[in-house]
This record gives C-alpha cells, sequence and structure tokens, in this order.
C-alpha cells in the first residue's frame, strides 16, 4: 500500500484530504539524538519548501539517567503549506522511543494521532522506570490514537550489521532510521542528509556509512512494509513565499548576525564578552565563528568579569556586547549599573528561562521583564527591546545597537529560552536596504575646553576614545558633577543627573515608530497585547477568533521602555485589553502604570509556550 500512495483514486484522496499542516514530535531518552533528528527533519523540511517552527524541548541534565521521565529529550516541528507562526499545540504524530518519552508526552497527542513506538525499548526495566505496571502497547490504553509499533531496535541492527558495529554503537543508529522513515512519511529527498552525514562522519567513513544504510533502511521500511491504515505518506505543498534567498535560523543566530550588521551599520568591531549559561551560551558560540567581521570574543571566568570587560571595551572605542540568562543578569547588575553612570554603549542579551535562582535552566518563561526595567539599584534608566520570534531577533539586535551607540546607553534585548533554540525560515535581508549610522567620536577639543558628560539635542555625552589628544577623561561608578564628570556629591548635583539620565532614556520615544496593530483595528471590544514570543498563538488565536466574527485584535510590543508614544491613546479605544505572558503579570504592571488602563492578565508559567486552544478560550469568555 505505501508504495502506491501516489495512485490513489479521486474517492480514496477525498477520504484522507491534504492538511495544511501538520505536527511531528521526535521523543526519547536524552540519549537517543532526538535534538539531531529533529534538526535534521527540519532541514529536510525547509528544503522542501514548506513554512514552519520548531520547539527542542530537552532536559537541563547533561546526562539524566537512562529511561527516566526527567531524561526525556523532545523536538516538535509544526511545518505547512501556509504561514506557520508556533510549533503547533497538539501533534498530529508522536515517534516515541521508549515508555518514559511515550508517558510524558502521549497526553498532547490529538485524538486520532498516530504514535510511532520503538517496541524493542518496551522491555520490563524500561517500563518501570515510567510507571508502566504494563505495557502501554498491549494493554489498550492507547486506544484513543491510532498506534504503530515495531521493534526500531532490532530493525536498526540488522540495517547496520555489514559495518560491524558494536552493539552500543550500532543502536546509536537508531535515531537515523527513525528519520528515514520520517521522510518516507512526509515525501522528503534523503540526499541533503545523505551528503550531511558524510561530511559529519569524513574521518569515521565506516560511521558515515552505517548511518545511511539506517537512513536508508527506516526510508525502504515505509515503502514496502504493509503498514494499512495506521500510516501512509503525506504530500504538504511548498508555502507561498516571496521569493529571495531563505535559510533556517535559531533565535540565538539571528541575534549574533544582527549583532555584527549593527556594528557594521555603525562603524564599529564589536567585543562579546560572555560566560556560558543555558540558553545563552549559543551566542557566545555563533558570534566566536564570526572573526572576520571585526569581532572578538572573550569566554570569561564569571558573569561579572564578563560584563565588565565588555564595558572597558566600550569605553576603549569597541561595542561591548554580553548575554546571559536571568541568573547570570542578577549577578551583571552592579556593571549594568556602572554601565548606566558612565554611559557608555552596551548591550545586553537576556535569553530568559524559568526562574527563580537557577530554576528551569532549559525551559522558557518571560519572568525577567521586571529585572530588565527595573532591577537595578537606585533610578537607573534603561532601554528594553523584546524580540518576537527568531527571525525577528535579527531586526531587534539592530535596533539594540542603533540605540546603544546613538544614545550612549546599555540596552537589554530580551529573547527566551524558545526563541534562543526554536528555528524558523529566514527570508536573507538585502542590507542595501538598512540605513547606516555611523558612530561620530569626538577627536577635536572643543571651544572653551572638554567636558566629558556635555550634552547633545538627544542628551548623549559624547564618546572619545582614551589617548586622544586633548581629551582626556575618566569615567566611574561615583556620581558626575554636570558637563565635567568630576565626582560630585551634592544634592543639587544628584538630582540633575538623574533627571538628566531618565530624560535621556525616555526621549528615545522619539526615534522609535509609533505602535502599530497587527491584526484588527485600533478600537474596539477587546484587544490582546502582548510581548516577546507570545506573538505566534496570541497571532493565531485572534486570526481564528476574526474568522469567526469576534471583534478582536491583537497588538505586540518590541520597545518595552521607552514604551511607544501612542501606546496609551491606542489601548484606551478598546473596552478591553487583555495581556498574555509567560510570567505572573509584569507587562500588564507596567501598562497599568503607565498608561491607567484597566489591562487584565492571562499568565502561564509551566516552562511551556501558550497552546492557541488556551488564548482563544480566554478571548470567547471575555466576549460572552
Amino acid at each position: 500500500m505505501a508504495s502506491a500512495v501516489h495512485d490513489v483514486s479521486l474517492e480514496e484522496a477525498g477520504s484522507h484530504p491534504v492538511p495544511e499542516s501538520i505536527v511531528v514530535r521526535f521523543a526519547g531518552d536524552s540519549g537517543d539524538g532526538m535534538q539531531l533528528t529533529g534538526g535534521q527533519f527540519t532541514l529536510s523540511t525547509a528544503l522542501a519548501g514548506n513554512d514552519l517552527a520548531t520547539f527542542p524541548d530537552f532536559p537541563a541534565e547533561i546526562r539524566a539517567p537512562q529511561g527516566t521521565l526527567f531524561g526525556v529529550s523532545a523536538f516538535q516541528i509544526n511545518f505547512g503549506s501556509t504561514a506557520i507562526e508556533t510549533a503547533g499545540d497538539a501533534p498530529d504524530v508522536l515517534v516515541a522511543m521508549n515508555p518514559a518519552a511515550l508517558k510524558t508526552n502521549v497526553g498532547s497527542l490529538k485524538v486520532g494521532g498516530l504514535i510511532i513506538a520503538d517496541a524493542g525499548e518496551f522491555g520490563a526495566r524500561n517500563l518501570a522506570k515510567a510507571g508502566y505496571a504494563q505495557s502501554p502497547l498491549e494493554d489498550g490504553s492507547l486506544a484513543r490514537w491510532q498506534l504503530l509499533s515495531f521493534d526500531i531496535s532490532a530493525l536498526t541492527m540488522e540495517a547496520v550489521k555489514p559495518f560491524g558495529l558494536g552493539n552500543k554503537e550500532a543502536l546509536r543508529c537508531k535515531n537515523m532510521w527513525t528519520l528515514g522513515l520520517a521522510l518516507w512519511m512526509f515525501d522528503r529527498d534523503r540526499a541533503p542528509l545523505i551528503q550531511w552525514l558524510h561530511d559529519k562522519f569524513a574521518k569515521a567513513p565506516v560511521l558515515a556509512d552505517a548511518n545511511v544504510a539506517a537512513l536508508n533502511a527506516g526510508h525502504a521500511y515505509g515503502e514496502t512494509a504493509e503498514l494499512g491504515g495506521a500510516i501512509r505518506q503525506h504530500h504538504v505543498a511548498p508555502a507561498p513565499v516571496a521569493p529571495g534567498l531563505y535559510r533556517t535560523v535559531t533565535g540565538a543566530e539571528s541575534i549574533s548576525l544582527g549583532l555584527v550588521a549593527g556594528t557594521q551599520l555603525a562603524g564599529l568591531k564589536m567585543f562579546f564578552g560572555g560566560y556560558p549559561i543555558t540558553p545563552a551560551s549559543a551566542i557566545l558560540h555563533h558570534l566566536s565563528r564570526l572573526k572576520e567581521y571585526g569581532v572578538t570574543t572573550f569566554q570569561a571566568e564569571d558573569e561579572i568579569a564578563a560584563i565588565a570587560s565588555a564595558i572597558g571595551a566600550s569605553y576603549a572605542g569597541s561595542l561591548g556586547v554580553t548575554s546571559s540568562s536571568g541568573p547570570g543578569i542578577a549577578l551583571k547588575g552592579e556593571a549594568i549599573g556602572l554601565a548606566i553612570m558612565t554611559e557608555l554603549p552596551l548591550v545586553i542579551v537576556n535569553s530568559q528561562r524559568g526562574g527563580p535562582s537557577t530554576g528551569l535552566p532549559t525551559k522558557t518563561e518571560q519572568s525577567d521583564l521586571y529585572q530588565a526595567v527595573y532591577g537595578r539599584n537606585g533610578d537607573a534608566p534603561m532601554p528594553v527591546i523584546a524580540a518576537r520570534s527568531p527571525a525577528d531577533a535579527f531586526d531587534c539586535a539592530i535596533e539594540a545597537v542603533r540605540i546603544a551607540t546613538q544614545y550612549m546607553t546599555p540596552v537589554m534585548l530580551l529573547t527566551d529560552g524558545y526563541i534562543a533554540n526554536a528555528a524558523e525560515p529566514w527570508k536573507v535581508p538585502d542590507m542595501a536596504g538598512y540605513a547606516p549610522f555611523p558612530v561620530q567620536f569626538q577627536e577635536d577639543v572643543p571651544e572653551g575646553g572638554f567636558k566629558p558628560y556635555a550634552r547633545d539635542d538627544k542628551l548623549k555625552r559624547p564618546w572619545v576614545k582614551p589617548g586622544t589628544p586633548g581629551l582626556m577623561h575618566r569615567i566611574g561608578g561615583i556620581e558626575k558633577q554636570v558637563d565635567t564628570g568630576h565626582i560630585n556629591y551634592e544634592a543639587a548635583n544628584h538630582q540633575a543627573m538623574t533627571d538628566i539620565r531618565q530624560a535621556k532614556v525616555a526621549g528615545i520615544a522619539d526615534s522609535i515608530p509609533d505602535q502599530d496593530v497587527c491584526m484588527g483595528e485600533a478600537g474596539g471590544r477587546l484587544a490582546l497585547v502582548g510581548w516577546g514570543s507570545t506573538f505566534g498563538p496570541i497571532h493565531q488565536a485572534v486570526r481564528r477568533m476574526r474568522a469567526r466574527g469576534h471583534d478582536v485584535s491583537h497588538i505586540h510590543i518590541r520597545h518595552i521602555w521607552p514604551l511607544p508614544r501612542n501606546l496609551g491613546a491606542l489601548l484606551r479605544g478598546y473596552d478591553q485589553v487583555i495581556v498574555p505572558e509567560m510570567n505572573t503579570g509584569q507587562l500588564k504592571t507596567v501598562l497599568r502604570d503607565q498608561f491607567l488602563v484597566d489591562a487584565r492578565p492571562l499568565n502561564k508559567v509551566s516552562g511551556q509556550p501558550f497552546r492557541i486552544d488556551e488564548i482563544e478560550a480566554a478571548i470567547e469568555e471575555a466576549l460572552e
């Protein structure tokens, strides 16, 4: 049957309409290579021309105990022939490599969805680790779904037998066998992945050949096995897209490229001082490969050294950049205050994760907004920008560089674990369409003498490279005298400098665009106001509800601080305002404080992104 899927009758084709999008989740032990499998399936999907969004979900432990519930690693991809903005709510297909993977993920599967299980891993020991008294493959507990179980482990061992691998090495090819089956199921080309395997194992050709054999065996199994109605081949047409050069990009890659583009537009070199922390470490990894673009990367001994080195680089005339997650941003707090006091440009990337403390290192959350806007000692205002998707992070990084250099201030760029790790197609932009914002260093002694804290019309102080003749100056963390920058503890001077720093950051609102309405009208019964990675589920939920005739609009904020000038008036044009956030209501509080609007929260702090149906339910309740 499987080999004749393209010769079905019109009646048969009508009984299985081609879906516009499909959600697949690969799940297994953290050593089963699920992230690699998902990543390569994503590559094949992008090459097939589908729009897509992914959601890697893995444990915090480097190697959790094998077969346990908390050691399960999963990778979800939503792909289709229409615009895809989320990784999907409930999977259509779940590939479960062991009992623990099945138990932790099957509850999310759509009723009637397909389970593909490796029966070879459902022995007594693994069942006990997952808390099963008997095998769910045999006791009828999976009756709500279609079930296809076979011994993937044994089939893999058989496929790679000619290459003389030991059992352990042979079983490592199991993810490639599974990937081969998935490639057949969704009509994907194997050639790019075969080439990738040969490149990856160029120094170990036997391993390359074994993995290719496993990939081909999984594909052949789908073609030749009489699997019946439980599994069939699906062809999802390419999504309509504007012509251009496309690639898949994760949030970490996008930010790295955006930082490089921003410094090029500013005419600066970049110094990145970082310290490894999940999920921010990938930015350091990507930037370290871009040295030819004037990028210097430095892995410091701790978070404080990382940001201090970046501040030093900014003082010396490069753009200092640092990144971390919530716990590391807390450690950087004093140094961020130093950058605000010295008024040096600095970009701080915060890839948020679940907290407090070390919290949920590999899960996503938006709970650092208070920390970004308010989280320093003293009155220490700082611009804050939030990216809404992996591709959007590129432009947000450029914007962060622009504000930092044009206003001589540190800027915080917020992403989260979902954005950092997720991937989506990205049309590589033509940089000729981006306006340069070259930095002008002060090089001449002005009339009346040099004043390090003199101001221009933006209240920006001059940027001087150390060693410039006649422009010797000192900076530090103690309060500065107006204009001269000398140490000054006087009450009136501190009041004046505090007001100047606050007015400078508030004035940034003059150079950012007015807030737009992503979908819907500027006024009406209900507005959903989001920020960051909630964009996809909010947008899809609003689209669906508007299609049913509901008066609901979507507003998504990029510039968190200062907020756009027109935002207050825009929000007051709606009867109700709901703010979906992956925290306990932080943007909601800011909006209430700044605009006195009755913004109501919709909160989720499970470490998982919003589902579209959760937001739809909130809209329905509000409009009843």
